[in-house]
């Protein structure tokens, strides 16, 4: 295979990992504005607010890098994606679109706070279903089943295996938003987010699990990948270690530690799952060597890529300082 592609590919997933990082904790927190509950609810959603204001754009970056990369060094597995999965991947952009625009307009100048309301809860219930089928549209891309070529509304993308993949990157992303925040927020909204944090990352124990066994028929390749591969139980072992790590800084209150176990567990997630399918882009028949564009253009990908990087990721640190 050639270096180029694997250094795209390994360009894709590293997005992938920064995209779950920061924009999946952005759909996380639509979860915890739509369960926010008892006294403190609006100050809990207007925490959620706050936090994701100034950045929640910005994150969108990274998926971007993966489509922009896809498109121009992998056309084949683009074109795939697209005829292939068109109706999952609409619903998910049409979730994301809708997340974004539902957040701008809830606190939009002079807007009725009943208008308000009913734009959180659009916001919300959007983020919950924007990481839900994201989840589903990986297990579709993973689990190796024939895709027709004609538009249908259900198929691989709504198999057990997928559902319980969507419920597994839900609650993932809800565990680190509440990580997340509570670290930010303070006094009775800290251990409010604390105790979801504690919540949702033993039900992620519970989903994984599920997946994971259900993998067995739905997704072999990559279950073959996630347990005899020479590295996969020592994976294993390190998302379980900062799994635990995450969860005891959390009941001692060590919060600054949770969040850098959490990052980790879901970095190590994502990574996982990218390697488990390797050499495959789409399963079982598109491969980073089969979909790739000419090497030129791929040498020419990598410059921009070069050249790109050394303005976005001093701006990104910026804004993140700001």
């Amino acid at each position: 295979m050639r270096t180029e592609a694997l250094a795209l590919g390994a360009v894709m997933l590293a997005a992938l990992v920064l995209y779950a990082l920061f924009g999946g904790a952005d759909f996380g927190g639509g979860t915890w504005h739509l369960l926010a509950r008892g006294p403190r609810k609006e100050a809990q959603r207007e925490a959620i607010a706050e936090a994701i204001a100034p950045i929640w754009e910005a994150n969108h970056v990274w998926l971007i890098l993966v489509v922009v990369v896809l498109f121009t060094g992998f056309p084949a597995a683009f074109a795939a994606l697209g005829t292939r999965f068109h109706a999952p991947l609409t619903a998910l952009l049409v979730a994301i679109v809708l997340r974004g625009a539902a957040f701008v307009f809830r606190s939009a100048p002079g807007i009725a706070r009943h208008h308000a309301r009913r734009w959180g809860t659009t916001f919300a219930l959007a983020s919950v279903s924007a990481a839900l089928l994201l989840g589903m549209n990986v297990a579709a891309i993973v689990s190796g089943r024939p895709a027709p070529l004609r538009l249908t509304l259900t198929g691989a993308w709504t198999s057990p295996f997928a559902v319980a993949t969507g419920l597994f990157t839900l609650a993932l992303f809800s565990f680190l938003a509440a990580v997340y925040l509570s670290v930010e927020a303070e006094g009775a909204l800290r251990e409010d987010f604390r105790r979801r944090a504690l919540l949702s990352g033993v039900l992620c124990g519970v989903l994984a699990l599920a997946t994971f066994l259900l993998s067995a028929d739905d997704a072999p390749l990559v279950r073959v990948g996630l347990a005899q591969r020479p590295w996969s139980w020592a994976l294993h072992g390190a998302t379980a270690a900062a799994a635990l790590i995450a969860l005891f800084a959390l009941a001692a209150r060590r919060f600054p530690l949770a969040r850098l176990a959490a990052a980790a567990q879901v970095g190590l997630v994502v990574l996982g799952w990218g390697a488990s399918q390797q050499p495959y882009l789409i399963v079982p028949d598109i491969t980073l060597a089969s979909a790739s564009a000419p090497r030129a253009t791929q040498r020419l990908l990598l410059i921009a890529l070069t050249a790109g990087a050394l303005v976005l990721f001093p701006s990104l640190r910026l804004l993140y300082k700001v």
